[in-house]
């Protein structure tokens, strides 16, 4: 069953259009990953859902509430972890949680229990009455994870979760996603700049560009589609002509100087293609990423910075304005 569906939504701030007709359905307890660039309209998408920025046209449909509509109860179904801290740091781990059980109306009854449970969900039992200033980084992502899940939301947004946080903390709170999904059967959709966790942790990846979902997929699919492993080679003047048309190779790109060529049977072929090149110094076969099919469909890194579509949704608002102007 889809607890969220967009129909052609649409965003547009002054005369830039963020978001240009996006078509999503993703279903009850999916871990889904939207990925793409700052500036891509991701962060505006999840507003758009979560009811902080209004959508200019389309539909869009969350726990059976429309956006526009019904913004009320659809926040009453959503929990979100922004990607800006939003903690109260001079309230303990608790009083967080009590607060925000109050002003979601939890019955009283039910606070204690619940708040123990996403405590000890979350690992942090044993600092709840501490300052949340007192804190790891680390801990407090898991807080603001535990706060999102309080109410027993029928979606969890998740706008980069683990920016910031160190390799093994990161691992730590993707355990608790994976952990919360199979246990409330959240829905879970998720902004991030590591796609290498969204190959790890996501059912389906949608990637956006510009505005528009330009692929939608489970992200082996994705992956395999490229057609091969990547073989990167350093050499002085590589024939790019040339090695697009041997029968084997499904690509080929310039990376930083270095050539990159999609190949069937890599480890089979390579012997055929190294005599090709002349001038050879490095040579190296990995297996393909979630990136290099973003590379593949745009030219561009899933970490490029020269957009507007960063930070908070108060400042991407207001970068749109301004540009729009």
């Amino acid at each position: 069953m889809a607890v969220i569906e967009t129909r052609s939504l649409t965003k547009t701030f002054g005369k830039i259009q963020a978001v240009r007709g996006i078509d999503l359905s993703i279903e009850q307890g999916e871990i889904f990953g939207l990925l793409g660039p700052n500036g891509a309209g991701k962060t505006t998408t999840i507003g758009m859902l979560c009811t902080i920025i209004r959508p200019t046209a389309g539909r869009g449909i969350v726990a059976g509430f429309d956006v526009a509509a019904s913004p009320t109860q659809v926040r009453r179904n959503v929990g979100i972890v922004f990607q800006d801290p939003t903690l109260d740091t001079i309230l303990t781990g608790r009083e967080n949680l009590q607060l925000h059980a109050r002003l979601y109306g939890i019955p009283a009854g039910m606070r204690a229990l619940w708040i123990d449970e996403m405590l000890a969900l979350v690992d942090l039992k044993d600092r709840a009455d501490d300052l949340t200033r007192t804190y790891s980084g680390g801990m407090r992502r898991r807080l603001e994870l535990a706060r999102g899940l309080l109410h027993r939301p029928a979606v969890l947004f998740l706008d980069e979760p683990t920016l910031g946080l160190d390799p093994q903390t990161r691992a730590r709170v993707w355990e608790y996603i994976r952990q919360t999904a199979r246990k409330e059967n959240t829905t879970v959709v998720l902004t991030t700049h590591y796609m290498e966790e969204a190959q790890q942790v996501c059912g389906r990846v949608g990637i956006i560009d510009r505005g528009k979902i330009i692929a939608l997929d489970t992200p082996q699919n994705m992956i395999d589609s490229l057609g091969g492993d990547i073989v990167a080679i350093r050499a002085e003047s590589p024939p790019l002509d040339r090695i697009r048309s041997l029968p084997y190779v499904s690509s080929v790109r310039m990376v930083d100087g270095v050539m990159e060529a999609t190949m069937k049977s890599a480890h089979l072929h390579l012997a055929q293609l190294l005599p090709l090149i002349p001038g050879v110094q490095s040579v190296e076969m990995r297996k393909p990423t979630l990136n290099d099919v973003f590379m593949k469909l745009t030219g561009r890194d899933i970490r490029d910075d020269n957009a507007a579509d960063s930070g908070s949704w108060a400042e991407t608002i207001a970068r749109y304005q301004q540009r729009g102007q």
